[in-house]
């Protein structure tokens, strides 16, 4: 799921900013493997320690011993070390997902440190409080199957944290990025899709029916949220788009997660239609409350997550899985309900002000925040190199016009090019614009990517938010002529949607 999350993440920032985006999901996995297997782990589900810590027994993995929730069944135990896999995962992508909130302005070095310390001094508490059976929040009679307010809700508050202290992006919000890659969203959105089975499914620690409820419902889930959000994207917007029906799809998966394990097929389609609508105006949230959220984890994840957490206090039932408790509508009254709240708010607020602390103390120390002009080009700043190439231009040779084969003439007998002619192409056959040119006599290339105003209005939508562009992507051309083949030159470049008010010539100067 999180190299998923890094394409699903990184097809929906800028073309200059996609490597960066990658880079902040991936790094999780190098990071917080240390992180969970030195400290992380033993905080969390260490036999030892209070209802709130952890403690050191199993450090670094020496000593771990079989936790006491580890007997599923009778005769039926989990090796430790397996479970410290799983467990493993969920406190790698749990940070990960606050990279979508504070995409476009986070320096890698203090990022990393974040990562650092939010997975010992967050991830491992809250994890204890809700999925340890000597968590304090388990005792008092909280529910949470497969980490609605453990993920879900600790990384949205902590997103809410950090954004206060990196602040907005230069320009927001006026500031209007395009995603450069949708079918690279797509394919990310599918892979957590899938891994989302493994998610919910797998936290019973057993391949039994109540592991089949919870992939049911976390699919169904996903399905019918994807649908209201659809509905009211085209209600409010006039379109139905693709990101609209991704974006429902991980907010239904995010709701879902808390409660899949608990409720039955229809209350999990309840819950799906719930989500698509509630998280799709929760989008709208980030312009009333003027915070730069560039990816909508906080609509997304934080309020699906919190919103699942919730509303399992009224769709858990005992019959789905003994081990639950009744919620409202199951016959249980407000017990679980309440519980609920209790959690939702205290995971909230520890996560919330730990991290704020974490990320005020980084970006006094180090930096956190990349400073402004930088931010229009982290690939560059930070990678030292581009995410994509010119697209369509090969490596390979020409196999035609004047600079192939091995029977080309002399360089005497060519006459020097006179003439630099420029134009502005719309074509993607830029092999066949390369083999045209050099056959009709161009005896130098060069091409490279521009935006030209157009002055005719268009529209687009990313999420609800309709933008109106009058600038359009093309092509432009320089191609190096002697006076005998000029006209050929032109002739092909108005062939390839060079309109002729684009096309220039300069002298080129002896």
């Amino acid at each position: 799921m999180t190299p998923g999350l890094a394409l699903f993440y990184g097809g929906m920032v800028p073309v200059r900013n996609v490597l960066t985006m990658m880079m902040q999901n991936i790094i999780p996995l190098g990071v917080i493997t240390l992180t969970w297997v030195l400290v992380g782990y033993t905080l969390a589900f260490s036999n030892k320690g209070t209802s709130v810590f952890g403690e050191f027994d199993a450090w670094a993995l020496i000593n771990v011993d079989t936790p006491q929730f580890h007997t599923v069944a009778a005769g039926v135990t989990i090796p430790a070390l397996a479970f410290v896999a799983y467990q493993m995962m969920f406190a790698i992508i749990t940070p990960a997902l606050i990279t979508g909130a504070t995409a476009g302005r986070l320096r890698f070095a203090g990022w990393t440190l974040f990562l650092t310390a939010f997975s010992i001094l967050v991830y491992p508490q809250v994890a204890r409080w809700l999925w340890h059976p000597k968590g304090w929040l388990v005792q008092l009679g909280a529910q949470d199957w497969a980490g609605g307010m453990v993920v879900h809700a600790s990384a949205g508050a902590a997103a809410v944290a950090v954004l206060l202290v990196v602040g907005r992006r230069r320009g927001w919000p006026q500031l209007k990025t395009s995603p450069n890659n949708l079918p690279l969203m797509l394919v990310g959105a599918g892979i957590l899709w899938f891994g989302w089975f493994g998610f919910n499914a797998g936290d019973g620690l057993q391949a039994n029916a109540i592991a089949a409820q919870a992939l049911v419902n976390t699919h169904v889930a996903g399905g019918a949220a994807m649908l209201t959000w659809l509905l009211v994207e085209r209600l409010t917007s006039g379109y139905s788009t693709l990101v609209g029906a991704v974006s429902g799809a991980v907010a239904g998966l995010a709701t879902i997660t808390p409660c899949a394990g608990f409720v039955n097929t229809g209350s999990a389609l309840i819950i799906g239609l719930i989500a698509g609508c509630v998280c799709c105006f929760a989008v709208r949230l980030k312009h009333l409350l003027h915070y730069d959220d560039a990816l909508d984890v906080i609509a997304v994840h934080f309020v699906g997550g919190v919103t699942g957490s919730f509303l399992l206090g009224f769709f858990a039932d005992s019959a789905v899985n003994p081990v639950s408790d009744d919620g409202l509508f199951a016959g249980g009254g407000g017990y679980l309900l309440w519980h609920q709240i209790v959690a939702i708010v205290c995971v909230v607020l520890f996560s919330f002000v730990v991290s704020w602390l974490i990320a005020a103390l980084i970006s006094r120390a180090i930096g956190l925040r990349e400073p402004g002009p930088e931010q229009d080009s982290l690939d560059r700043v930070q990678q030292g190199q581009a995410g994509y190439s010119l697209g369509g231009i090969t490596a390979r040779p020409t196999t035609s016009g004047r600079g192939a084969g091995p029977g080309r003439q002399p360089a005497g007998a060519v006459p020097p090019p006179r003439h630099l002619v420029s134009a502005i192409v719309n074509t993607d056959r830029i092999d066949g614009l390369r083999d045209a040119l050099l056959m009709a006599g161009a005896r130098s290339l060069e091409l490279m990517e521009t935006t030209v105003y157009t002055g005719r209005v268009r529209t687009e939508v990313f999420r609800s938010d309709v933008r109106k562009l009058d600038f359009e992507d093309r092509l432009r051309v320089y191609a190096a002529v002697d006076d005998e083949h000029e006209e050929a030159v032109a002739a092909v470049l108005r062939r390839f949607g060079a309109e002729p008010d684009s096309i220039h010539r300069l002298e080129i100067s002896p």
